[in-house]
């Protein structure tokens, strides 16, 4: 699309670096220079006004990613687009059937009424749940490795969503300030809400976590 649309040598295009390095690479098969911005820390997508800031003569595109089943601003995002002159894509995430969805959505609800020491994701409208992402706050020592580290111990599937912003790798190294993608990066966690668990196994997560309170500091 980006070469559809004449994106060649000289151009800068808009992406978020945190995950997601194949756009960063798509970017620069077109020839272009991927820039990257900071994300909106509630939804983990490109955040509309570090967007528009990041705007130079350069720029001719912007992709907007949709993560963990939440989406991007895109009224806002289009917006800006229309204003500074800008193509705006999308790169989606693949969809389920309605009834996993459901199931998904059942399961983040039971979690975040019951979990404690974590902060638990944004009830964004739409929000689908592919991955259910908390956030375990840092202080000074990496506590949610450690965290991470003892749920798998207690047979809980968990998982790093992003282990390094795109602008981090040897091939995308940038001197750019995100702290949202930064911090995004050291404190999220994927934990399971996948249709097939049972409310045992929601249960079983839920004493888990609740169980390693004393690995944090609070979480507010």
């Amino acid at each position: 699309m980006l070469r559809a649309a004449g994106t060649g040598t000289g151009d800068e295009v808009i992406v978020p670096a945190f995950g997601n390095a194949e756009v960063a690479e798509a970017v620069t098969l077109a020839g272009a220079l991927p820039v990257f911005v900071d994300i909106d820390p509630a939804t983990y997508c490109l955040d509309a006004t570090e967007v528009e800031a990041a705007v130079g003569p350069r720029t001719v595109a912007l992709v907007a990613v949709h993560r963990f089943g939440q989406l991007a601003d895109m009224p806002r995002l289009w917006d800006v687009g229309r204003r500074r002159g800008l193509l705006v894509l999308e790169q989606g995430e693949s969809e389920a059937p309605y009834t996993e969805i459901e199931e998904r959505r059942a399961h983040a609800a039971f979690l975040d009424g019951r979990l404690s020491g974590v902060r638990t994701p944004e009830r964004g409208a739409g929000h689908t749940y592919q991955q259910y992402v908390v956030r375990v706050p840092g202080n000074g020592r990496p506590d949610r490795d450690a965290f991470a580290r003892a749920l798998r111990a207690k047979g809980i599937d968990c998982r790093v969503p992003v282990k390094t912003p795109t602008h981090r790798m040897p091939a995308f190294r940038r001197d750019v300030c995100l702290p949202e993608t930064e911090r995004a990066a050291d404190e999220t966690l994927a934990l399971p809400v996948h249709g097939s668990l049972t409310k045992r196994d929601m249960q079983r997560i839920v004493s888990a976590c609740n169980a390693l309170g004393g690995l944090l500091q609070p979480a507010f």
